[in-house]
This record gives structure tokens, C-alpha cells and sequence, in this order.
């Protein structure tokens, strides 16, 4: 492989890692946040035990997650200056926004909820929450304003060999934005959904003692699952109109055509089977009484983290052999003198942080399912202090 090649599997293999915890963030925040309000509304224990379960597990993805997130970034510096030289000006401002609103607001409001459990009043607490949500999903936002840019350098123009911005709001209307955004955000939910679902199972499957903690998870699993996957289809048929418009030969290739076709295949049976098998099932908890069926919901948990890679393949590959379509080609973006020898060794080291990242968040995750809701630290209220010991009398 030459070093344009090794360059974009490098960034393929540490952008589908880092996705992965991306696509559960987004997922898992809004449930977190509506069952913290479920708390604070009812008062009901249940509900803030719910809250600090679903919560650990977001926090764990979210804290691994980070360190993914720096070696994207890293990446853009260290291979691709001539993408930084070219359209950096455009580019590098949607970056620079999400990169204040994941690392600053996102996790402030973040600390602030984590540590803010019996000292915050409860409401205050709550918005902490909901603006997690609210950042995480301005985060997302602003990275799919960079990327459609590189699919459709909409709202620039070149001056001096370098692309300046002329019309903010065509950047951010970008048709290969509109339909994407909230597609990526569906996908989220869905994730989620299947995650909470497939987890839920796993304990009601093992006749746990906190049955009807999971019998109430399963249902909101299932129905986020199926919310999520009904915007998620919808919203990616969607986008074939106005990606067409601009990129008349995006799903030609074998390659992409077959991610796509990944992504459908999935996205279309997970909308089918929650739809029409498994929500119907909620009905006198059907679901969680039939403990047959709950291997499978066990088994189809990775299905929507393979449909959100598939559909990333198809959305990149598609755009070669331009990084900034129609203006920039990868070739001309590659850091001038990389070699192979120093592509391979970054490709071994970044891949290996981030798989390794990818394991430990499977693992800890799965130990915090698996150990339940009676073991959770996050929120658990402060431990009394321990009377100070009286003083010796002298005799």
C-alpha cells in the first residue's frame, strides 16, 4: 500500500473506533435525561435508581470515548496539513466549536451532574442533564457541518489558491446536512435502545431479583429502539435526493455499494423486528415474561453499531478521490514527506490505543450490566462520617 492508502485506512480504522462510542453517547443521553426527570417529578426511587445505572454506563462510553475523540483530532494535524492549508478556514470553525462544546460545556455540565448528586437542588441538577444532552447533540451537529462540507464545499469560494467562506448559512444549510444530521441522531437512539433492551434481557433471562427495574428498562429499550429506527430509515432514504443532487456517483462502487446496502439490510430488519415483534410484545409484558426470546434480544445488540459503520463506509468511501469534493483530491491533502514506514507504525500504535480503548469500554460496560443496579456509585450518597474517637481520660 502506498502512503495515500495507508493514510486513509488509518483514519478509517480510527474513525469507525471512535464512532462507536459516539453513536452510544448520543443514544443513551436523552434516555438518562428523561429518566432523571421521571425522578424529579415523581419522587419515585426507582427512577433515580434507573437514572444512576443507565448513568454509569453513559459515563463510562463517555470518558473512553474522549480519548478516541483526541486522536481524530490529532489525526487532521499530524497527516492531513494540506487539507488544514486548503480549507482549514472553513473547515477548522465547525471543529473548533465542537472541540469547545464536547471538551468544555458538554463535559462541565457533565462533572456537574456526575458529582452534583444530593448537593445540587434536584431541578438544578436535572437541567445539568439535559444540557449534556443538548451539548452532546450541538457536538454532533458540528461535526456534520464539517463533514458535509468535505461531501459539498457549499457557502465557499477559492481565493489565492485557499477556500474562504462567503455565505455562512449555505454551510449550514448544506443538503448533504439537512437529512444527515438528524439520520445520525436516530441511529443514536437506536443504539441505545437495542443496548438497554439487550442488557434488560440478559438479567430477565437470569430471573434476577430486580425484575421489574429491567421489566420497565426493556420497555423504554424497545421503545426508543423503535423511534430511533423509524427516523433512522426514513431520514436515510431521505438523503439520497439531495446527495444525489450533488454527487451524482456516490454509491457506484463496489465498496460503498455494499455498505450501503449493509446499512439497509440492517437498518430495515431492526425497524421491522421492533416494530412489529417486539413493541407489540410489551403488551402485558410479553417480552419480559417469554425468557425464550430474550437470548436473541441479547444477540441483536451489535446489529445497529455494524449498521452506523456501514453507513459511514458508504458515506466516505463514496466521496473518493476527493476529500473536498470536486475541489480537493486526498492525495493533495497528505502531509508532504510521510513515508510508509511512518504511516504503518502510527496506523499500529493509533489502531491499538483505540481498539484497546474499544475492549476496555466493552469490558467495563459489561461488568457494570452484569453486576446491576445494586452496585452503582454514581449518585450513591455520602457515606456519614465516622465519630471522631474520645479523647484518653487521664487516670
Amino acid at each position: 500500500m502506498d502512503v495515500v492508502d495507508l493514510a486513509r485506512l488509518q483514519f478509517a480504522v480510527t474513525g469507525s473506533l471512535h464512532f462507536l462510542f459516539v453513536v452510544l453517547t448520543l443514544g443513551l443521553a436523552p434516555l438518562v435525561a428523561i429518566m432523571n426527570t421521571r425522578h424529579v417529578l415523581s419522587g419515585n426511587p426507582l427512577h433515580e435508581r434507573m437514572t444512576r445505572f443507565w448513568g454509569q454506563i453513559y459515563v463510562i462510553n463517555y470518558a473512553l470515548g474522549i480519548f478516541t475523540g483526541l486522536v481524530m483530532e490529532f489525526q487532521f494535524g499530524l497527516n492531513w496539513s494540506g487539507l488544514s492549508h486548503y480549507a482549514g478556514d472553513v473547515f477548522g470553525a465547525p471543529l473548533a466549536m465542537e472541540t469547545l462544546l464536547a471538551f468544555f460545556l458538554e463535559s462541565t455540565f457533565l462533572g456537574l451532574w456526575i458529582f452534583g448528586w444530593h448537593r445540587l437542588p434536584k431541578k438544578a441538577h436535572l437541567a445539568c442533564i439535559w444540557l449534556v444532552t443538548l451539548t452532546a447533540y450541538a457536538s454532533a451537529f458540528f461535526v456534520m457541518v464539517a463533514n458535509s462540507f468535505l461531501q459539498h464545499p457549499a457557502g465557499a469560494v477559492e481565493e489565492g489558491g485557499r477556500l474562504v467562506l462567503r455565505d455562512f448559512g449555505a454551510l449550514l444549510t448544506n443538503p448533504t446536512l439537512v437529512f444527515a444530521l438528524p439520520h445520525v441522531i436516530s441511529a443514536g437512539l437506536m443504539t441505545g435502545g437495542f443496548v438497554m433492551f439487550g442488557a434488560s434481557a440478559y438479567h430477565l433471562f437470569r430471573r434476577t431479583a430486580e425484575r421489574e427495574f429491567f421489566v420497565r428498562s426493556l420497555r423504554i429499550g424497545v421503545v426508543a429502539a423503535s423511534i430511533g429506527a423509524t427516523f433512522t430509515v426514513g431520514f436515510g432514504f431521505a438523503q439520497f435526493g439531495p446527495i444525489g443532487s450533488v454527487q451524482p456517483d456516490k454509491f457506484d462502487g463496489a465498496v460503498q455499494g455494499a455498505a450501503l446496502g449493509g446499512m439497509i439490510l440492517i437498518g430495515e430488519l431492526g425497524q421491522f423486528v421492533v416494530l412489529f415483534a417486539l413493541l407489540p410484545l410489551l403488551f402485558r409484558d410479553l417480552l419480559a415474561r417469554w425468557r425464550w426470546l430474550h437470548p436473541v434480544l441479547m444477540l441483536m445488540v451489535p446489529l445497529p453499531f455494524v449498521a452506523a459503520i456501514a453507513g459511514w463506509i458508504a458515506r466516505e468511501v463514496g466521496r473518493q478521490p476527493w476529500l473536498v469534493y470536486g475541489r480537493l483530491r486526498v492525495a493533495d491533502a497528505l502531509t508532504p514527506g510521510m513515508t510508509t514506514g511512518g504511516l504503518t507504525a502510527s496506523l499500529v500504535a493509533f489502531a491499538g490505543v483505540l481498539g484497546l480503548l474499544a475492549v476496555v469500554d466493552y469490558a467495563l460496560i459489561a461488568r457494570a450490566v452484569r453486576r446491576g443496579p445494586g452496585l452503582v456509585a454514581l449518585g450513591a450518597p455520602d457515606l456519614p462520617a465516622e465519630p471522631a474517637p474520645a479523647p484518653a481520660r487521664s487516670l
